[in-house]
Parts: C-alpha cells; sequence; structure tokens
C-alpha cells in the first residue's frame, strides 16, 4: 500500500515576447526524472500562493517574476512507488511576467534545466500533465494515476517541530447567486473557528476530487441548492496561528481558498443537511442586505470574494 499525502503547490505560466513558454526538466532527484513542467512548487506553512509562485520561479529559473493574474484551480493525483507515496496536489496556476534575472541550470536539485519553448516544440515534449492542461496542449503521460482514491481525512493536523499541530487545507467555496441577484450565504456554528459569522457555501476538497466538483457537493450538502459553475473568481491565503476549534486545543491553522461564481438557477428553501456540522444555518439575502452585515460578521474569506464578485 502507498502511503497517501497531499500538498498545495503554485505554478507560473511565464510568456516571453515571442510567445514562447518557460518550462523546467525535472532531475533524476525528483519522482519524474526527465519530465518538463512549469515552473513552481509547494507553498509553505502560512505561505501567500502569490509569493510561493515567485519564490519558485526564482529558484528553479534564476528569473524574477510578477504575477498578473490567476489562471485555473486544479487537482490530480500520482503514484510514485518508489516513495512508497501515492500524492494529491492541488495546483494554482498563475499568469506571471519576467521582471530581470538570468536564465540558470541547477545541479543536484529537483529540476535542472530551465528552457524557453514555442507551444509547438513544447507540445514534442514529455509534460507533466498539469501542464499540457495550462498551455492547452494534450494531456501528458508522464504520471502513473492510482486507480481509486486511497482513503485519508478531510482534516489533518499534524505536530510540527515545536509540539503545536499544525494544519493546511485546501478549500473551494461559491458566490452563489440566484436570478433575482439574491446572495447564498451559510452562519458558521458554535465550536468551530468563526463561529456565528457569515460565511460561504464550500469547504475543504476530498482527496482526489476537484475543485470545482467538491463546491458542487458541498453546495448540496450545506444549502440544498443545485449550482451551476461560471468560472472562478480567485484564491484567498489565510493564517490562524492558533486556531480553536472543536479538537480542543490550538492550531496553526493554513487555508488556501479558491472561491468561484456560482448561478443556483432554481433557488428552494435553504435546507442544511449535515447537521450536526460546521454550518448551521443558510439563507438568501438581497445584495441591499448583505451591505448590511457588519464586516466582522464576514469571515475573511467571504468579504474578499464578495469584492472580487463585486457584489458590494
Amino acid at each position: 500500500m502507498l502511503e497517501p499525502l497531499r500538498r498545495i503547490a503554485a505554478y507560473a505560466v511565464c510568456a516571453d515576447p515571442s510567445g514562447r513558454v518557460l518550462l523546467v526538466r525535472a532531475s533524476q532527484h525528483s519522482g519524474t526524472p526527465g519530465t518538463w513542467s512549469l515552473p513552481g512548487g509547494a507553498v509553505d506553512h502560512g505561505e501567500d500562493p502569490n509569493h510561493t509562485v515567485v519564490r519558485e520561479t526564482a529558484a528553479e529559473t534564476g528569473l524574477s517574476v510578477a504575477v498578473s493574474g490567476l489562471a485555473d484551480v486544479l487537482a490530480d493525483m500520482r503514484a510514485l512507488p518508489d516513495r512508497g507515496i501515492t500524492l494529491h496536489t492541488d495546483r494554482l496556476i498563475y499568469r506571471v511576467s519576467v521582471r530581470g534575472g538570468t536564465l540558470t541550470d541547477r545541479v543536484d536539485r529537483p529540476t535542472d534545466l530551465a528552457r524557453w519553448f514555442t507551444l509547438d516544440e513544447a507540445r514534442g515534449l514529455p509534460l507533466r500533465a498539469f501542464t499540457a492542461r495550462a498551455l492547452g496542449l494534450p494531456a501528458g503521460a508522464a504520471d502513473v494515476v492510482p486507480d481509486e482514491a486511497p482513503e485519508f481525512p478531510s482534516f489533518n493536523a499534524v505536530p510540527g517541530p515545536d509540539g503545536l499541530h499544525r494544519a493546511q487545507r485546501f478549500a473551494a467555496y461559491a458566490v452563489a447567486t440566484d436570478p433575482e441577484g439574491r446572495v447564498l450565504l451559510t452562519r458558521v456554528s458554535d465550536g468551530y473557528p468563526g463561529a456565528g459569522c457569515w460565511h460561504l457555501p464550500g469547504g475543504g476538497t476530498d482527496y482526489g476530487e476537484q475543485p470545482g466538483a467538491a463546491l458542487i457537493r458541498e453546495l448540496v450538502e450545506e444549502t440544498g441548492q443545485t449550482g451551476r459553475l461560471v468560472g472562478l473568481l480567485g484564491v484567498a491565503s489565510h493564517r490562524d496561528a492558533a486556531s480553536l476549534g472543536p479538537e480542543g486545543y490550538p492550531i496553526d491553522w493554513h487555508g488556501v481558498r479558491a472561491f468561484y461564481r456560482v448561478v443556483v438557477d432554481q433557488p428552494a428553501p435553504p435546507t442544511v443537511a449535515d447537521v450536526g456540522g460546521s454550518t448551521c444555518e443558510a439563507r438568501w439575502f438581497a445584495r441591499h442586505e448583505l451591505e448590511t452585515i457588519p464586516a466582522e460578521r464576514l469571515t475573511e474569506v467571504t468579504a474578499e470574494a464578495v469584492q472580487a464578485a463585486k457584489l458590494t
């Protein structure tokens, strides 16, 4: 049996003035030697993914980049039998531009080469599947994909070197509206971080699950509504260094949350199916009602997402 692991990572789609894209090659020290991918890597605990993509691109290519926008969010699984693990990665794909620096090769690192390629040239390379998708090219076959997702807890806090538990969690949320323009919000149950605050419907994604599919599933479970995914609005990153929840002990919590615009074409009276969980109420708000909710009664991700959707 392969041990299941999860991580969150951020990557750069970088094009030069002639339209060539920047790719890096996996070395013999990686799990997929010889394959090519977008520059990027794992998000450190508490790190904003915007900073991750700048840091990792500089480390892997020698170039300093500036983030211009979020291009996509996706997830994938791959088996690494040589390491005894199955890895689920939530990948944030950013558009970036080069600020300066010099393209640099690396020795004895997980990636060893960085090069510019036209899309036609990239098409002939052994590309990682997520890289092919990000570039709009045929899916690569470099990854070994497990037949089914292993069991893995949706919440996984582990002791850190200082003895304090740490948890990094990826989640997907909906800025959901109906034909009348009402906005759907949920209220956080007592005993959970943000208790009593209004929150977006959604939550943590399951192992092997795509963010969009998780969002539509959570929408039904938390509110009884069937929604239609319209588009990606953004990603929020928040850290609470000593979060208190139902576990009963402080957790250094880092949440990375993608939020999407969702339309509920046939709204119904909201119902919470998961009774006793983190959601105690769901409600439709007219726009003018939304504007009257005090800022301290909205969770951080809700405030960011509502602003990004230009609802207030």
